[in-house]
């Protein structure tokens, strides 16, 4: 994506607070002093076979957006690809699987928009709000910084696993639970702390988007290997070769911003999950150290998801990245 946009000048104007500049997770427009308008587009193809819970978790993922940047969802339109061989009932459950979830966020389901495909896609255009003075971007980082991840990796593995068919039960009910799991509640508290950057991980995985949000904030950061919570069975699925091609990728086009303290932690299992790419993954926090402990506390405290802290924000170095 990054060089098919290279051709695309960048449009500037006095009330875009955020475009594309930083690989941000969605775009932000000033209305007035007190309003801005938060702006995002996602969907994707089936992760698992029920069609409710895909629907769930595909709006899940695209009301992410909004949370990262500092804001909440008020409409989310459908964006529908869907075959005609297949029985519109199963549309139907995808349908109230997106609605019921945009619902729990509090935002309005306001119609959509589809068209026949050879295989189901299902995603939502969502439209947030924020005050101008709220908005939280990838690019604010800063030296000293802890930073909080509020959902464990491995989404990517274990939907390899689903889609072979290999998957144990209790592996799949709980990475549908995390993968469903609104980042609302990750980001209720924000209004509370002092939060300098946000995203989320999803696609480029924790390593890409820490790259983006270090790149952003002119940073190097410092990720504690020892405290990355993984989901239950990533390792197992991961040991027996269960990889999607989305982690070579990862690892092709953002391996070369790493410093490895340990060459052995090349070829390890949790080397790949950390470039495994996410379906609906959680938040990545930057905040001050004495926040970020508040933070931990009230996530720890309020939902069933925990939270870890995974690393922290130095001076930039040689590159962006460092594993410990």
């Amino acid at each position: 994506m990054a060089k098919a946009l290279e051709k695309i000048p960048q449009k500037y104007h006095e009330n875009l607070i955020v475009g594309y500049e930083h690989s941000d997770d969605a775009a932000v427009y000033k209305i007035d002093n007190d309003k801005a308008l938060i702006q995002t587009l996602d969907f994707f193809t089936p992760v698992v076979d029920d069609p409710y819970l895909f629907g769930s978790i595909a709006a899940a993922n695209s009301l992410s957006d909004i949370y990262a940047m500092g804001g909440k969802p008020i409409l989310a339109m459908n964006i529908v690809c869907f075959p005609n061989c297949l029985d519109m009932e199963i549309l139907g459950e995808i349908l109230r699987g997106g609605y019921e979830k945009v619902a729990e966020s509090g935002a309005i389901l306001v119609g959509g928009h589809s068209v026949e495909d050879d295989e189901p896609k299902y995603g939502l255009s969502v439209t947030g709000m924020t005050n101008p003075k709220n908005v939280l971007t990838n690019a604010g980082a800063k030296e000293g910084d802890l930073l909080v991840l509020t959902k464990p990796l491995g989404s990517g593995i274990l939907n390899t696993a689903i889609k072979g068919d290999i998957i144990e039960k209790s592996h799949y009910e709980e990475v549908v639970k995390i993968m469903s799991h609104l980042n609302m509640y990750a980001a209720i508290p924000f209004e509370k702390l002092k939060v300098h950057a946000v995203t989320d991980i999803t696609g480029f995985g924790l390593i890409g988007h820490i790259v983006e949000m270090a790149k952003g904030s002119n940073t190097t950061i410092v990720i504690e290997t020892k405290t990355i919570p993984v989901i239950d069975g990533a390792f197992d699925y991961a040991k027996m070769g269960i990889i999607p091609a989305g982690m070579y990728n990862n690892r092709e086009y953002f391996e070369h911003e790493v410093i490895y303290q340990n060459d052995k932690f090349k070829s390890s299992i949790l080397c790949d999950i950390l470039y495994d790419p996410q379906t609906s993954g959680g938040l990545l926090v930057s905040l001050p150290e004495s926040e970020a402990i508040e933070y931990m506390k009230i996530l720890n405290s309020t939902q069933a998801i925990k939270c870890e802290l995974i690393g922290r924000v130095t001076s930039k170095k040689d590159k962006y990245i460092v594993l410990e």
